[in-house]
């Protein structure tokens, strides 16, 4: 896939894995949109790509949002080719620790929000392609994370059956599904329950960020763990 004048809407472009992959993704010829919750760093990551990189600030679990978004994006880059999920939350605490609150928002901001973004998206990508960051979790199960990992694995899922039916409805998009270890995102230092364990260090985020992209271009359908880690050999 030829990524060069490709328009497409990096979700949690805030943060530091999405406004690297946004980066990335401008770097090889793409027009990008932004989208995040935090203004600051939101602002810093577009101003990074260029001092008109559009961004739009939005909180994806809120009702409507998800399409307001997508709608928004196909109108300031003239059409959609592509989305980019890289926002996520999350907990460390055992499931019997987590209260009900903190598990519905882990939920609604790696499950939920995707699930409506794309459902959203999907009638302006024909020819295009989605990619998520589910994670190392969607492969094996991780003690202290029960929300985020039901969550993410359930993503996983949902990005295969998707699969399945834009072939069937003769859609043409390309579904990824982003599965990375540990990244040094500093994700981890800003959980909603818990205190993370004490992790051996990470991959490189720009390392994650172009192999995603990579992906995109020689039309990958996923990226399991053990990619991540050959392509930082």
């Amino acid at each position: 896939m030829d990524i060069s004048g490709r328009r497409v809407l990096v979700l949690g472009g805030s943060g530091v894995l999405g406004g690297l992959i946004a980066e990335e993704l401008a770097k090889r010829g793409a027009t990008v949109a932004l989208s995040g919750r935090d203004r600051e760093r939101l602002e810093s990551a577009g101003s990074r790509i260029s001092p008109a990189a559009p961004h739009l600030i939005a909180d994806l679990t809120e009702p409507d949002t998800p399409r307001r978004v997508v709608e928004w994006a196909a109108q300031t880059l003239g059409g959609l080719d592509g989305i980019v999920n890289a926002a996520g939350v999350i907990g460390f605490s055992t499931l019997a620790e987590t209260d009900p609150a903190t598990v519905a928002e882990m939920v609604a901001v790696n499950l939920s929000a995707p699930l409506a973004v794309m459902g959203a998206a999907i009638p302006h990508l024909a020819g295009g392609f989605v990619v998520n960051l589910t994670g190392v979790v969607a492969e094996r199960t991780v003690n202290g994370l029960v929300p985020y990992v039901a969550a993410k694995a359930g993503l996983s899922a949902a990005l295969r059956s998707l699969a399945g039916e834009l072939q069937r409805d003769g859609i043409q998009v390309l579904v990824v599904d982003a599965r990375p270890p540990h990244t040094e995102t500093g994700l981890a230092g800003r959980s909603i329950s818990g205190t993370a364990p004490r992790y051996p260090e990470g991959l490189s985020p720009a390392l994650v960020a172009r192999r995603v992209v990579d992906a995109i271009a020689a039309e990958e359908t996923e990226i399991p763990a053990a990619a991540f880690q050959a392509a930082g050999q």
